[in-house]
């Protein structure tokens, strides 16, 4: 069997089966992946970009390495390379559950129960929640399922469409790894510096890809793209910015502005600010269904760009 048709076939499976099943309770490969990386860092940490750095090559390349590993073992048989394939999409991508924390913590709001959905809110962002009122809330909730929609699902069908199962494992690994060292505390300025510039790099592709599909599956097109051209620069990510401002045109509300993290408050520029109005607990629902139909839209073009990657490459 090609190698396009492999991709393709367990890149689907691996979607469905996380749309049918989402993650594993228990078990969870990136959880494993996390472990692995703080028993590294316990041993590598320096207040140093150089240890850091190093942190970030044995991490993130021995998840590639164990991939193509993986890819090589199985080549041989169809069969085991669409399995291998179905398992690490469904392992890496992770859209199932972030609908399901985004509308648990809509459900919250819509009952009024203000005080649940900031205790669930944990579980989708590192925003601070006791800061944040219902309006806070859901803007928090509809910004980090734009970003989500790039960092757990298109960003990793981009990269397997490129790599092949070492590219699925590779971003997702990359992603864990700015999460946990990547944010700018006094611990891991320097030493988490490598892992979030990488993040940057890998994030590029998808982020731009994710910001074209919002702008195509979103209900003002038009707006998506205003938006898009206005304000993403403005953002302090290079990658969040196209995104969130996609999904502010899209759906037409106002994103970004002051938020908290871990403390520190942060003055965000505003995001569709001139066209947009404040978010509402409904958008979440509205943001969670932009997102799902970005995501299969995303598994379309991977399996074109990694058709022509292997035509090019035969």
């Amino acid at each position: 069997m090609r190698a396009d048709r492999v991709f393709a076939y367990g890149a689907a499976a691996g979607l469905l089966g996380d749309l049918l099943l989402g993650d594993p309770r228990r078990g969870h490969p990136v959880a494993a992946f996390g472990r692995a990386a703080t028993s590294v860092e316990r041993f590598l940490w320096r207040d140093h970009r150089a240890w850091g750095a190093l942190h970030t090559a044995v991490c993130a390349g021995g998840a590639v390495a164990l991939g193509a590993v993986a890819a090589r073992a199985v080549r041989t048989s169809p069969a085991a390379s669409v399995t291998l394939t179905a398992a690490a999409t469904w392992a890496v991508v992770g859209g199932t559950s972030l609908a399901r924390e985004a509308r648990s913590i809509g459900r919250a709001l819509e009952a009024g129960d203000v005080e649940g959905a900031r205790e669930r809110l944990p579980h989708l962002c590192g925003r601070d929640p006791q800061a944040l009122d219902a309006d806070g809330i859901a803007r928090a909730v509809v910004e980090s399922v734009a970003e989500n929609t790039s960092d757990a699902v298109v960003g990793a069908l981009v990269w397997g469409a490129v790599g092949g199962v070492p590219g699925l494992v590779g971003f997702r690994a990359v992603n864990t790894l700015d999460a946990m060292v990547g944010h700018k505390s006094a611990k891991y300025r320097r030493y988490g510096w490598a892992s979030a510039r990488l993040d940057d790099v890998a994030g590029w592709p998808g982020a731009r890809l994710t910001a074209v599909l919002a702008t195509l599956a979103g209900g003002d097109p038009r707006g998506a793209v205003q938006a898009w051209r206005a304000d993403a620069a403005k953002h302090p990510s290079p990658n969040a910015g196209p995104v969130e401002a996609s999904f502010a045109g899209a759906l037409r509300v106002r994103l970004g502005g002051t938020l908290s993290y871990g403390g520190r408050v942060e003055h965000r520029p505003v995001l569709n600010g001139d066209a947009g109005r404040a978010v509402r607990v409904s958008d979440i629902e509205r943001a969670v269904r932009l997102s799902q139909r970005v995501s299969w839209l995303a598994l379309g073009v991977s399996v074109a760009v990694r058709r022509i990657v292997k035509g090019r490459t035969s």
